[in-house]
């Protein structure tokens, strides 16, 4: 019985990883410089999610994040800014300044998944804690 709370507990820090992400991509979505101070737009990044096979018992695991990916093959969005400090000064592309390619629609719907998938598992830590407390009024 308990294995299912550490089993959606699992499932409740993996999406407030997954949560902490997609805000980290909304709150870079206009980003055109890298940690360095260069010209380089944020890259956008998502959590990769695994099994735990070291939580839960009978077949049932847990999940974890494997890692958060830094994703390199998103296209940047072009705007001709050509007054702005990131604008490139030579080139075919004299003048266009390079926005992160972080589609807003995306990342809400994956908020919108994320934030689901949380309630999903509390609700199931409340059915897991209704179960227990009735298995122990009827040991009582």
């Amino acid at each position: 019985m308990l294995s299912a709370l550490d089993i959606s507990t699992s499932g409740l820090v993996a999406q407030r990883i997954r949560m902490n992400t997609i805000s980290s991509n909304l709150a870079n979505i206009s980003t055109t410089q890298n940690e360095a101070g260069e010209a380089k737009p944020y890259q956008p990044k998502y959590p990769v999610f695994e099994t735990d096979d070291s939580i839960g018992a009978n077949g049932a695991a847990g999940v974890r994040v494997a890692e958060v990916k830094t994703d390199e093959t998103v296209e940047p969005r072009w705007k001709f800014e050509p007054g702005h400090p990131d604008a490139v000064k030579e080139g075919a592309r004299k003048g266009w300044v390079a926005y992160p390619g972080v589609n807003m629609m995306v990342e809400f719907t994956d908020a919108l998944e994320a934030a689901r998938a949380y309630e999903a598992n509390l609700g199931t830590m409340e059915i897991s804690k209704d179960m227990i407390a009735q298995t122990l009024r009827i040991l009582a």
